[in-house]
């Protein structure tokens, strides 16, 4: 059933600079219809990323009608829901929670807003050979993006080895045998040596938010004959991609995907079609920079 109001939030950490109460309010406000969105952040909040299933239920019992799910707690709250829609499944991580018929389901808006932002910014971009830093919730729905918009290979890698063996082995469950491989940091000098021409990377870690800045691999790693996508989108341009550019390679900021997926998830909590041009339009101005483009 349609409504004209609705509350929603975002769970996770370090999530202070977040620009999806301004796009989900936004978007909202143009349609007529009047949207609280609000910043559960388990840093301000004081408790651990376990703690996401009580939050869930406290959430519930507040009325909220849907969250969103970011880092740490992706994986971690696939557990305390009552159904995950297949896509989400799939993953094993879920991005949006929709709570519907007093019943909490689990989506997943990353990949298709990751594969809108690829598609739309790095049209061009050659697939054969793509590595990939980072396992976790973002990295499952960014690998199955890539992989759906055509990659012929992608070789995960993660400081965790068995998380990284995990997500080739859904992936290759999901595309078939061979798509997908998992490797140590150890190989990073390898791998993105033979994607030169061929491929490119895409950064689905947390290395480089505003609560975790740095860069996620050494800069002598980088070539021109290479693509950089990355997943973080506050600050926009963080120091993968600077060192990237610099470096000669065709980049993609996470503003694209932030867009998207933001869009998509506002059709889930409202029922409403979004206009996720309009909400691209207000991720560019509030980040003052050109999003989701090559630079």
């Amino acid at each position: 059933m349609l409504k004209d109001s609705y509350l929603v939030g975002l769970i996770g950490s370090g999530i202070g600079p977040s620009l999806s109460p301004a796009l989900h309010e936004r978007e909202a406000g143009r349609q007529g219809l009047r949207c609280l969105y609000r910043l559960l952040d388990l840093d301000t909040i004081g408790v651990a990323p376990e703690a996401v299933g009580e939050l869930l239920r406290a959430a519930r019992l507040l009325g909220f009608d849907g969250l969103n799910i970011t880092h740490p707690c992706k994986r971690l709250v696939v557990e305390h829901l009552d159904a995950l829609d297949p896509q989400a499944e799939a993953l094993g991580a879920v991005n949006t929670v929709v709570f519907e018929g007093g019943r909490a389901v689990g989506h997943n808006t990353d990949v298709t807003g990751f594969a809108a932002a690829f598609a739309r910014g790095l049209p061009e971009a050659p697939l054969e050979r793509v590595v990939q830093l980072g396992a976790g919730g973002a990295g499952a729905a960014v690998a199955h993006a890539t992989l759906t918009l055509g990659a012929e290979r992608v070789t995960v890698v993660d400081a965790l080895p068995e998380r990284a063996a995990d997500l080739a082995a859904a992936l290759n469950r999901s595309f078939g045998p061979g798509r997908a491989t998992a490797a140590p940091p150890g190989r990073l000098p390898e791998l993105l040596g033979a994607a030169d021409g061929h491929g490119g990377l895409v950064h689905a870690t947390p290395t480089g938010m505003a609560a975790h800045p740095g860069l996620p691999l050494p800069a002598g790693l980088l070539h021109p004959g290479l693509w950089v996508a990355e997943v973080v989108y506050r600050p926009l341009e963080t120091e993968l991609l600077r060192t990237a550019r610099a470096a000669g390679c065709a980049t993609l900021d996470g503003g694209g995907m932030a867009a998207f997926q933001a869009a998509d998830a506002f059709r889930l909590f409202t029922g409403r079609e979004p206009d996720s041009a309009r909400m691209l339009a207000d991720l560019t101005e509030l980040t003052d920079g050109a999003v989701g483009a090559p630079k």
